[in-house]
């Protein structure tokens, strides 16, 4: 398994406030994508977009995604 690490500082901001994150791997960076998405989208829009994403991620791959975690 490839160990990723990210280096970048994201800044969101929406009419009731705003954020800052410093997301050090993909799974935080995850996290954070999915709050977003949830502020953005409601949390019903935001699984339906996700589904969307595993979707085409399946079908593109032609599989079940990897799930082998260290």
């Amino acid at each position: 398994m490839t160990n990723v690490t990210i280096e970048v500082d994201i800044k969101a901001s929406w009419p009731e406030g705003h954020s800052s994150y410093s997301p050090g791997s993909p799974e935080e960076l995850a996290i954070i994508a999915v709050d977003l998405l949830v502020k953005d989208l409601g949390t019903q829009g935001a699984q339906t977009f996700i589904a969307q994403i595993f979707e085409k991620y399946l079908a593109d791959h032609g599989g079940a995604p990897h799930t082998e975690r260290a």
